[in-house]
């Protein structure tokens, strides 16, 4: 037996593949931070009998939380601007902060912020969309998450870069970059029909293309977004994409509030994958994902959280709990968007989405050990008749009480591993200070 090998042995497993199966009284051996068996816990004991257990006699273990859409760093900016709709929210408050205050420090100390804050929740891998691709990949690399850091492209300056060419160098440099971190990936990330133009848009597939990487990217978020692409080009902004060619199984669609019967076939057929921000969604009050819908349609949706300025927080079990409620209420049908195929979209769906399910997503002999621990032993999850419906419509991120990542702990006991939280406290804090003062 390897020294390395160590043993998860809890009360329930939820492997998510296979679908809706709840595994009682079993153990996942991992060797190397990859998964060589499950089985149950007295065979476990049997076979490995040297071997050190972590034993969860409370929990159910699950595979780690993929948030497939956030701007991480702008958990500095949670709680700015509140009860304004989007475009008053972008327009009048977060753009103008973003020029004030966004440099590679607030990139820092923002995605520490967001990162300490998943990793707590439960969220094992996230998928960002923000400036300083570059810092938030080494944050990543170095928190001990995995990450997708998006190669930012919008047709004005920003933080980012002063031009369409600056926006595009920047990004592959930071794609080259990060092919040395073994957590951290790339995608091509132009913020939204109505940024960008079509001669980026013609350039961000063909990069896309040629780096065989995703494309991620906010559509249909409002119905104004829809009636102005009317207006401009006659046609929605997701058949203008369409006839650009970027609708393709590595295209990642974020909100999609404004579908019809058309667009929800087209994405089908088409073969993209939906990022739906229900909290966000709400408090913004931009639309509503016809998740149900697409679902049967065929086309995989996972689940993100946006930003913490819009939500306000990261936390994926919120996220999940109010997917399967909002599409139950959304259909008139109690049995829309099930537990089980909730917490799917926030694993499985989200590593198909970012192309990472060989790695990622369920816990599956081969698979990398990014596994989060539950307690249900808590007076509002007792007692448990189905742990899985417990975890999507009762449990809470405060439940979430150790989590691994390629097999090393990264909380253990509700406390962060080899992480100064106060540090991150403090730092955001200072931020706060600063950013109250203008």
């Amino acid at each position: 037996m390897k020294n390395n090998t160590q043993i998860i042995s809890a009360k329930w497993v939820v492997p998510i593949v296979p679908r809706n199966i709840v595994l009682e009284d079993h153990s996942v051996v991992i060797e190397g931070g990859s998964i060589i068996e499950i089985l149950p816990i007295d065979q476990a004991k049997k076979k490995y009998s040297n071997v050190n257990f972590t034993n969860l006699e409370n929990h159910a273990l699950i595979p780690g939380l993929i948030n497939a859409h956030t701007h991480a760093a702008m958990n500095l900016f949670r709680g700015l601007a509140n009860d304004v709709p989007l475009m008053t929210w972008l327009n009048e408050h977060i753009w103008p902060a973003e020029a004030k205050f966004v440099n590679q420090e607030f990139m820092r100390d923002g995605t520490e912020l967001a990162i300490a804050e998943m990793l707590l929740s439960g969220t094992t891998c996230f998928n960002d969309m923000y400036f300083y691709p570059d810092v938030v990949a080494q944050t990543a690399q170095s928190m001990g998450i995995r990450a997708f850091v998006g190669i930012i492209v919008l047709d004005f300056p920003s933080a980012g870069a002063s031009s369409i060419d600056e926006y595009f160098d920047r990004g592959l440099e930071v794609h080259d970059s990060v092919r040395s971190l073994s957590r951290v990936n790339t995608t091509i990330a132009p913020h939204a029909p109505y940024t960008v133009s079509d001669e980026p848009l013609l350039r961000a597939r063909t990069y896309a293309d040629e780096l065989n990487i995703p494309i991620h990217m906010h559509v249909h978020e409002t119905a104004a977004e829809v009636s102005q692409g009317f207006s401009e080009s006659g046609i929605s902004p997701l058949n203008r994409l369409n006839d650009l060619g970027l609708l393709n199984p590595r295209f990642i669609a974020v909100h999609m509030t404004q579908l019809d019967e058309n667009d929800i076939d087209l994405c089908a057929k088409q073969g993209i994958h939906v990022a739906h921000c229900p909290e966000s969604n709400l408090k913004l009050a931009s639309g509503q994902c016809p998740v149900p819908a697409l679902l049967d349609a065929g086309v995989n949706v996972c689940l993100g959280t946006d930003s913490a300025a819009s939500n306000n927080d990261l936390d994926m079990l919120g996220e999940i709990s109010t997917a399967s409620f909002i599409a139950k209420l959304s259909t008139r049908d109690a049995r829309s968007l099930p537990a089980w195929q909730a917490l799917e979209m926030a694993t499985i769906n989200g590593a198909k989405a970012l192309n990472i399910d060989n790695e990622v997503g369920s816990i599956e002999v081969g698979k990398s050990a990014d596994l989060v621990a539950i307690d249900l032993a808590h007076a509002s999850t007792t007692p448990v008749y189905d742990p899985i419906a417990q975890i999507v419509s009762s449990a809470t991120r405060q439940q979430v009480s150790d989590v691994w990542v390629q097999g090393i702990r990264r909380v253990r006991n509700q406390k962060l591993v080899d992480i100064d939280l106060d540090n991150i406290l403090n730092k955001a804090n200072d931020w706060a200070q600063k950013i109250k003062q203008n």
